[in-house]
Order: structure tokens, then sequence, then C-alpha cells
């Protein structure tokens, strides 16, 4: 059985042919487009270290099939940075220690884009105190080994800070 699937995915339309309806999102990213840059870590929609933006709202792609989504735009941590300038999300993490082993990186960076686009869709402010707790909240579905929820929470409130600042700006 084959079965055709046309993604986008960070910005370049990408077809593939499955043998196998049961291909996770997940799978097919980093087997089939050799984009690693999610991870696989439970396998179980548990840990995020897996999550990407699918039609702009944040996932587990290990708990998607690919056939699922045909025709839906994804975006992975390979596709946040322009170039050699990162993300302001990338460059928060660096910024406040956000990391120590990384394997979780790319997962909680992926869901600090998608909770500060849901923050901003949902008219919720994202220039105040307030917004540690709902930080926390938010990336609640993504866990570290490490402890390095300081830091991780840090610079998710820094980017979502200066995304804010500079909406005022071009205002």
């Amino acid at each position: 059985m084959s079965i055709p699937l046309r993604l986008t995915v960070n910005g370049e339309r990408r077809d593939l042919v499955l043998e196998d309806p049961r291909v996770t999102l997940l799978d097919a990213l980093r087997e089939r487009l050799h984009l690693t840059g999610s991870k696989k870590g439970c396998d179980r929609g548990q840990c995020g270290a897996c999550t990407v933006l699918v039609d702009g709202r944040r996932i587990n792609a290990c708990l998607a099939l690919a056939v699922s989504l045909d025709g839906a735009s994804v975006e992975t941590v390979e596709g946040l940075a322009n170039g050699d300038a990162l993300h302001p999300v990338q460059a928060a993490f660096i910024a406040h220690d956000g990391f120590q082993c990384g394997f979780c990186t790319p997962g909680q960076i992926m869901s600090a884009v998608g909770l500060i686009r849901e923050m901003r869709e949902a008219g919720e402010s994202v220039g105040d105190a307030a917004d540690v707790e709902r930080v926390r909240e938010g990336m609640s579905g993504n866990l570290c080994r490490c402890g390095a929820y300081a830091g991780i929470t840090e610079a998710v409130v820094a980017a979502a800070r200066a995304e804010a600042q500079a909406g005022e700006k071009a205002a």
C-alpha cells in the first residue's frame, strides 16, 4: 500500500509516499525528511520533546499519524532561524541558560513559540509580571529531566516581552 502525503515543512512543499498508515509525524520528519531536531523521548506524548507546530498549533509529533495531516503546514525547530540569525526564542534560551543537556530544548523552543503565538492571538498580555505563571502552565507539557525550568521560564517570558515591546514600537 502506497499512501501519498503532501506537507509544507518549514515553508517548503514536501511530497512523501508512506508504505504504512501508522507512521507518525515524528518518524516521517526524522526518518524520511532527515529533520532530527524533534526528539523521540517517551514516544507516548508525555514529555514534549517532539513538539512541533502544525498549522500554527503545538502538537506532540509522536502522537500524530502523518497520513492525518495531508496538506498541513508543519514548523520544526530547523525552520526557526533565518540563516545565522536565531529566532528570538532561540536567542532567549541561550541568554537565560534555558537548557542543560539540550535533549528537550527543541521541543521546549517550539512549545514556547506556539505558546507566545497563542497568547497573542487570545489577546493576552505578554509583557507583564503575570506572565511567569501563565508560561509555567503553558509549558507544563514539556518536561526537562535536567530541571532547567527556571532558565526555560525566564527565556520564554523574556522572548514574550521582547515580542510585545517590538509590537508596541511597530504600532
